[in-house]
């Protein structure tokens, strides 16, 4: 089984949310992106389920810089406690599932919106019942990206369980899975 590393946002999370991150004040949103989330399996198939992204806020530049500065100083034991009583900003729900809090949610302007999106918990770890499944500690968290143009339609990856670490002053994700999960077929449906 390989390890999937993937940067956050393109390379930065960090850097995007110093210099352009959050919407300036943070911003009530109230959207909601219907997507389907697409993995290839141990046995050579793929697996699909539909995913619903709900974004009721998106962060303030000072409460995401707060966010990073735990980070930095205390790792993700430090962002997981600074996360304590920071309000929701959405929901994320795999198939017919429970809907699990967001925690963190972020915009950036690219060649349309890149929405980057963190819940303080695992989604789903992909994998863990094979032979020689790698441990679930410290793949403690869910992180979304996704990229829409201007109707609201785009793709995007999912890393359902996800360790995060720092390199060279930006977040990197490496997903619980072998595989990325990758978001297709995103749309805006609210």
């Amino acid at each position: 089984m390989s390890v999937t590393h993937k940067t956050i946002g393109a390379t930065a999370l960090a850097v995007g949310l110093l210099m352009t991150a959050a919407v300036a004040g943070g911003q009530t949103a109230g959207e909601v992106f219907s997507a389907t989330a697409t993995v290839k399996t141990a046995a050579g198939g793929t697996l699909s389920v539909p995913v619903t992204i709900s974004v009721e806020r998106k962060m303030a530049q000072p409460e995401a810089e707060s966010l990073v500065a735990a980070f930095k100083t205390g790792g993700a034991a430090g962002l997981r406690k600074a996360l304590n009583g920071v309000p929701p900003t959405g929901s994320v729900r795999l198939g017919t599932g429970m809907a699990t809090p967001t925690r963190f949610t972020i915009e950036r302007a690219t060649g349309g919106r890149l929405l980057t999106i963190l819940t303080d918990q695992p989604l789903v770890f992909l994998g863990a019942g094979l032979p020689g499944a790698k441990p679930r500690e410290g793949y403690d968290f869910a992180v979304i990206d996704i990229e829409v143009n201007a109707k609201g339609s785009g793709t995007g990856t999912l890393a359902p369980a996800a360790r995060i670490r720092m390199n060279n002053g930006a977040f990197v994700v490496e997903d619980y899975g072998a595989e990325v999960v990758q978001l297709t077929a995103v749309t805006k449906t609210k």
